[in-house]
């Protein structure tokens, strides 16, 4: 069983779209540990509408929060303080997706940002990466702070239209490997997923 925490260089980077990839790619469970706002429609539910296979189970959420912000503040506001400690990979002897909420420091409570949550849970982390204006920065300070924690990364996916330069200088600055490139469109389909599944298959040697 292999455990992979997708998390990205910010927020609206396309972790979601590509947590369902990844589940259709690799045949694995989803879980996050962490929903902040949209409980009606959460990331679980979204994930779970476009997987086609009938093996993945979508564990649930350690944390389920009502405003759509920060899940230290939320928290706040739900009267909820989030523990760390309590929140426990799911049993399963499928590989496992984690999703993570916006970046790594993201903070979770007034002690612990998402990257302290990762190194708790001891799992790969395959960082979701996004070509615009200040992306190289970004992105580099995420390296740096999975580096700083030797927090060991499978590999970084690019989304959207591809920049050449931006991508290889990330690449050769970090060493990690690239895992793909994808572009988010707007309407996701179950067609959208699956056309992307074999690339992501045989980048993690399945």
């Amino acid at each position: 069983m292999s455990v992979y925490f997708v998390t990205g260089i910010g927020t609206e980077i396309g972790k979601t779209f590509i947590a369902a990839i990844l589940i259709e790619a690799l045949n694995a469970d989803y879980w996050k540990p962490v929903q902040a706002g949209d409980l009606q429609n959460s990331d679980t539910d979204k994930v779970r509408a476009l997987i086609s296979n009938n093996s993945s189970v979508f564990h649930e959420e350690t944390y389920n929060l009502t405003e759509p912000m920060s899940p230290h503040a939320a928290a706040k506001i739900d009267d909820v303080e989030i523990n760390i400690d309590q929140i426990s990979i799911p049993e399963t002897s499928n590989n496992l997706i984690i999703e993570g909420c916006g970046g790594l420091m993201v903070p979770l409570n007034d002690k612990h940002l998402v990257i302290d949550l990762i190194q708790k849970l001891n799992c790969e982390v395959v960082l979701v990466s996004q070509n615009y204006l200040g992306s190289i920065n970004h992105t580099l300070l995420s390296i740096d702070g999975l580096k700083s924690r030797s927090i060991p990364v499978k590999g970084i996916i690019f989304n959207g239209e591809t920049n050449q330069e931006s991508e290889d200088f990330i690449l050769k600055y970090s060493g990690y490997n690239c895992l793909g490139r994808v572009f988010h469109e707007n309407d996701i389909s179950k067609e959208t997923i699956l056309k992307y599944t074999s690339q992501f298959s045989e980048s993690f040697n399945l």
